[in-house]
C-alpha cells in the first residue's frame, strides 16, 4: 500500500466505523532493518534525501523502565523513500549526519511534544512541524489516538500493544519493530486529512500557529516539589511523615538516575508511603514490611534506614509544609474561601470559555490554557479592558488566534461578583 492509494476525500467526507476498518498488520514494503552503524546510516540517509516532502517521524523511549527518557528507537517515513528504523544507541555521537539531512526538512509527528525533546538530544530538531494529535484536537474529534485517527479518518485498524514496553532491550524482538514501523506508516496521508479537514473549518491557521509553539517551545521547567506526587502521599498524617516520603524518594530518585532505572523500579511508591506511616527505627522492623523484605530491597536497608533517620532527626523548621507551595494560585476548590471574588471570575471565564469551545467544536483547554485562565482570574490586572487582557494573555504565552477568540469574554470575566 503506497501512501497516494489512500482516498483523502472519501476518508475526510465519511468517516469509517469500527466494523468497516482493514486491519493493517504489516508495513507495504515489509519491515525494514534497524540501521545502527555509521556506513548503514549513510545508505539510509541517501535514501531518505532521494525522497520527497515532509519525513514521518516517531520515537520509542523505555519511561516505565529507565530513568532516562532517552529515544531507544527512532522511526522515519517519506514518500518516494520508504521507512525507516535507527537504533541511536550505537550511534552515539555519530548521528550528526541525519541531524544534517533531516533538520531543515519538515516534519509530521503524533503527540510532538512527547517525542521532541529525546529527539533534541540527539540534536535532531524540524525546521517545520504538523502535529497530527494536535490537529485532531482542534479538528473536534473526540479521540485523538493515533490509533483512532487512523481508523476514523483512513479505515485502517492499526495493531497496538508495544508502546509501552521495554525498548532499551536488545535484540527488538520482530513483533516490536513490526509495530515501530506500523507508526509511520501511515502519519502522512492522515496529516493530509487532517489538513484538510482543519481548512474546511477554518482552523489551519490556528493549527500552524499551535504547531509552531510546539516546535519552538523551550525545554519545561524542573518540577516544583516533586516528591509530592507520590503516589498514595495523602495517607501521611504529619510533618514529620512528608519528611519521611520526601527523604525515600530523593534517596531512590539518586540510586534511579544514577543506574538509569525507572524509580519505581527501584522502590515502589506504596513502600515509601507504608515506610513513611509506619516509621520503622531498625532493619528488622524496615524488613517486616512489604516489599522491603524482597532479596533485592534488603541488600538496600541501610539506605532506606539512613533516609529515615534523616528525617526523623530534622528539626520542626526543616521539615516540609503540610500544604505545598505551588508559586501560583491554590487549588480552584478552595478559591470560595479564600478570595469569593477571585472564585466569581473563574466561574465566569469559565463558562465563557466552555461555551466559545463548543461552539468552534474544540476542547476547552486547547483553545486556552487552564493555567494561565487561574493566575489571570487569581491575580487580575488593575485595568480589566481587552487591550490589557489582550497584553496579559500573550505575555503568558496564548497563540494569536486564542487571544482574538477569548480576550473580549476575559474582560467581561473580570468584573465578574460573588453572588
Amino acid at each position: 500500500m503506497e501512501d497516494s492509494d489512500i482516498n483523502i476525500e472519501t476518508a475526510t467526507a465519511s468517516p469509517v466505523s469500527n466494523s468497516e476498518a482493514t486491519p493493517l498488520t504489516e508495513p507495504a514494503e515489509g519491515v525494514p532493518p534497524v540501521v545502527g552503524d555509521p556506513a548503514g546510516l549513510a545508505r539510509l540517509i541517501s535514501r531518505l534525501t532521494a525522497g520527497s516532502g515532509a519525513i514521518a517521524v516517531d520515537t520509542e523511549r523505555a519511561s516505565g523502565y529507565r530513568y532516562s527518557q532517552r529515544a531507544y528507537l527512532i522511526q522515519l517515513r517519506r514518500e518516494g523513500s520508504g521507512s525507516f528504523l535507527i537504533d541511536p544507541i550505537p550511534l552515539a555521537g555519530k548521528i550528526a549526519p541525519l541531524a544534517e539531512a533531516i533538520n531543515s526538512e519538515p516534519w509530521v509527528l503524533h503527540a510532538a511534544s512527547q517525542d521532541l525533546p529525546c529527539l533534541a538530544e540527539l540534536n535532531l530538531t524540524p525546521a517545520d512541524l504538523f502535529d497530527t494529535e494536535l490537529a485532531g484536537r482542534l479538528a473536534g474529534y473526540p479521540r485523538v489516538a493515533l490509533g483512532s485517527l487512523v481508523e476514523e479518518l483512513l479505515g485502517y485498524r492499526l495493531e497496538k500493544g508495544h508502546g509501552a514496553a521495554d525498548w532499551s532491550r536488545r535484540p527488538l524482538p520482530p513483533d516490536w519493530l513490526t509495530y515501530a514501523a506500523l507508526d509511520v506508516e501511515l502519519l502522512l496521508p492522515l496529516r493530509d486529512v487532517l489538513s484538510k479537514e482543519l481548512e474546511k473549518q477554518g482552523k489551519l491557521e490556528w493549527a500552524l500557529e499551535e504547531f509552531e509553539a510546539v516546535r519552538t517551545a523551550p525545554p519545561p521547567a524542573p518540577r516544583h516539589e516533586p516528591w509530592r506526587r507520590t503516589s498514595g502521599i495523602h495517607r501521611t498524617r504529619s510533618p514529620r511523615q512528608l519528611g519521611a516520603v520526601r527523604a525515600l524518594w530523593e534517596a531512590r530518585d539518586a540510586i534511579a538516575r544514577e543506574r538509569d532505572i525507572a524509580p519505581g523500579r527501584v522502590l515502589p511508591d506504596s513502600a515509601i508511603i507504608n515506610a513513611a506511616t509506619t516509621a520503622p527505627t531498625t532493619a528488622q522492623a524496615l524488613i517486616a514490611l512489604p516489599v522491603f523484605g524482597g532479596r533485592v530491597q534488603r541488600k538496600m536497608v541501610g539506605t532506606w534506614l539512613g533516609a529515615l533517620k534523616t528525617a526523623a532527626e530534622m528539626t520542626n523548621a526543616e521539615l516540609p509544609d503540610a500544604m505545598p507551595s505551588t508559586g501560583g494560585p491554590p487549588p480552584p476548590n478552595r478559591w470560595a474561601d479564600k478570595d469569593p471574588a477571585a472564585a466569581a471570575r473563574l466561574a465566569a471565564a469559565r463558562a465563557s470559555l466552555t461555551a466559545i469551545a463548543e461552539q468552534l467544536t474544540l476542547p476547552v483547554e486547547n483553545l486556552l490554557q487552564p493555567d494561565l485562565v487561574r493566575r489571570t482570574c487569581w491575580q487580575p490586572p488593575a485595568a480589566t479592558d481587552v487591550d490589557t487582557i489582550t497584553e496579559v494573555l500573550s505575555a503568558g504565552g496564548a497563540r494569536s488566534w486564542q487571544i482574538g477568540l477569548t480576550a473580549e469574554a476575559l474582560s467581561k470575566a473580570m468584573v465578574a461578583r460573588p453572588s
